[in-house]
C-alpha cells in the first residue's frame, strides 16, 4: 500500500507539472484580456486542453494516493512538482537549463529521499472523528484568515507574498485532509456516501480557497518569496494533520538529525528553484516563445 501510495502520489505530481506547464504556454501564445473572451481563447488552444487534462488527473493521483497511504508520505512528494514542471516549462520555450537548477533538482530529491526514509512515515486510517475535525478546521480557517489580514494592501510585497503562500499552504494540507476522508468514505461506501459527506463538500471549498490564496500570493510579490513557504508549509501542516486526525506515525530520535538535513537540502533545492523560474520565463517572453 505505500508503494502504491508514493507511486500515486509520483504521478499526480507529475500531472500537475504538466498541467501547469501547457497551461503557461497556452497563456503565452493569447492576447492580454480576461473574463470569458480569455476562456474561449485558451479553450482554442489544444495546449491549454492538456493542462486542464494534467490538472484533472493530478487531483486523480492525489486521492489514489491518499486513500492507500499517510499524508505524511503523499504531500511531501508533490514537492517534486516544482523540479518537474521547471523541466517541462524549458522543453516546451525550448530553453537550456542552467546547471543551478540541475544541483538544487538534485537537492529537492537527495533531501527528499532522506526525509522520507528517516522518518518512514505509516498509517492506514482514512477517517477521525468529529471531536478531532473540530479543533483543526477551527485552527486551520483562523490561520488561513488571519493570514489574509496580516497581508492587506500597504505591507511590503515580499511580507505578503510569503504570508498569503503560507495560508495558501495550510488549505492545501487541509484540502488534503478532507480528501482523503472522502475517498475514503467512497472506497468504503461508495458513491452515495461520498455525495453525501460534508468532508466533500469540504474539500471542494478548501480547495477553492487554497488556490485562491496562491493566485493573490504570486500577484503579491517574488516567487521565491512565496514558493518555499508553499512547499514548506503544505508538507509540515500535512503531517501535523496526519498525526493529528489519522494517527499516522513517523520515526523521531535519532532519526531527527538526517530528517533536519533533509529538509535543509529541500528549502535550499526549492529556493533556488524558485529564483530561477522568473530568468526562464523571461528569457522565452524576449524571444517570443
Amino acid at each position: 500500500m505505500i508503494v502504491l501510495a508514493a507511486l500515486f502520489a509520483v504521478m499526480g505530481a507529475t500531472s500537475n507539472a504538466v498541467g501547469t506547464a501547457f497551461q503557461r504556454k497556452a497563456a503565452s501564445t493569447v492576447s492580454r484580456g480576461g473574463g470569458l473572451r480569455l476562456l474561449i481563447a485558451l479553450a482554442h488552444r489544444p495546449a491549454w486542453v492538456i493542462g486542464i487534462a494534467g490538472v484533472a488527473g493530478a487531483a486523480l493521483f492525489q486521492a489514489l494516493a491518499l486513500v492507500n497511504g499517510p499524508m505524511a508520505l503523499v504531500q511531501p512528494l508533490f514537492v517534486l512538482e516544482l523540479p518537474i514542471a521547471l523541466f517541462i516549462v524549458a522543453s516546451l520555450m525550448h530553453r537550456r537549463l542552467p546547471p543551478a537548477v540541475w544541483r538544487a533538482t538534485t537537492g529537492v530529491v537527495a533531501g527528499l529521499a532522506i526525509v522520507l526514509a528517516s522518518a518512514a512515515p505509516s498509517g492506514v486510517r482514512n477517517q477521525a472523528s468529529m471531536e478531532r475535525w473540530i479543533p483543526v478546521l477551527v485552527l486551520c480557517l483562523t490561520a488561513m484568515a488571519a493570514a489574509v489580514a496580516l497581508a492587506r494592501p500597504g505591507r511590503p510585497p515580499l511580507f505578503r507574498a510569503a504570508v498569503l503562500a503560507t495560508a495558501s499552504a495550510i488549505g492545501n494540507a487541509l484540502t488534503a485532509a478532507l480528501l482523503k476522508s472522502a475517498t475514503g468514505t467512497f472506497a468504503d461506501s461508495g458513491l452515495r456516501a461520498f455525495l453525501t459527506s460534508w468532508q466533500t463538500y469540504g474539500f471542494a471549498l478548501t480547495g477553492v480557497a487554497a488556490v485562491l490564496l496562491l493566485e493573490n500570493a504570486l500577484q503579491a510579490g517574488w516567487l521565491a518569496a512565496s514558493q518555499p513557504a508553499l512547499t514548506i508549509g503544505d508538507a509540515s501542516v500535512s503531517l501535523l494533520l496526519g498525526i493529528t486526525l489519522f494517527g499516522e506515525r513517523i520515526r523521531t530520535g535519532w532519526w531527527l538529525l538526517p530528517e533536519v538535513i533533509g529538509v535543509g537540502l529541500i528549502v535550499w533545492g526549492v529556493v533556488t528553484l524558485s529564483r530561477v523560474v522568473p530568468h526562464i520565463a523571461q528569457a522565452a517572453r524576449s524571444t517570443g516563445r
